[in-house]
């Protein structure tokens, strides 16, 4: 199992990045949040990741954090009906502290607003993973080595969303709105940091 990838960055999408290392170039499937943390092509960097293998193809999924990588296999390997490319559009949408906020509160109607996701698979993610959130198996700590921006603390960026959520803002866009903040205020941030950047 190929648990992390260090390498040179050579090209990034929203979905995609391309790492060299040792002359081979490896294709990483990502989401738009660790989208958001990768550094521009030419630096090096390291990416957390899951690797599926079947008789046709062998594919990488890549991560910021180790958190983020545990969480998309809790998804496709505990929720029935998500697989990788379903469980990469989850996590493109919603940051993992607002993620797993809203499984365990039973947000149903902030998972279902996830495009491709309907209110069954709203509800098998809180059913199946409401019990393992927030628990030893995903940990929003990020605890680890830091890589590729990670290791903006939960608590802070979870309260932060609250905040502008309290103010009037859609869930899913206070989510996106703070991720931007985190990225400039930097990961030591505070809570109130965090929401001025992200009104500002």
């Amino acid at each position: 199992m190929i648990t992390s990838l260090r390498g040179t960055l050579t090209s990034v999408t929203p979905s995609r990045a391309t790492v060299e290392l040792n002359g081979f170039e490896y294709e990483v499937n990502i989401p738009v949040t660790t989208a958001e943390k990768l550094p521009a092509p030419g630096a090096v960097l390291k990416l957390h990741t899951h690797v599926i293998y079947r008789e046709d193809a062998q594919t990488l999924y890549g991560f910021a954090s180790p958190a983020e990588r545990d969480f998309f296999r809790l998804m496709i390997e505990n929720v029935t009906g998500v697989g990788p490319k379903m469980a990469l559009s989850i996590m493109s949408r919603l940051s993992l502290s607002s993620l797993e906020s809203a499984i365990r509160m039973g947000d149903i109607g902030l998972l279902a607003k996830v495009p491709g996701i309907g209110k069954k698979t709203a509800e098998r993610l809180v059913v199946e993973l409401k019990s393992r959130v927030g628990g030893a198996d995903v940990s929003l700590s990020g605890a680890g080595e830091p890589s590729a921006g990670a290791g903006q603390p939960a608590n802070a960026v979870r309260d932060a969303v609250a905040a502008l959520v309290a103010l009037g803002y859609k869930a899913a866009d206070a989510d996106q709105a703070v991720r931007r903040a985190a990225l400039v205020a930097g990961v030591e941030a505070t809570t109130e940091q965090l929401v001025k950047k992200a009104l500002s």
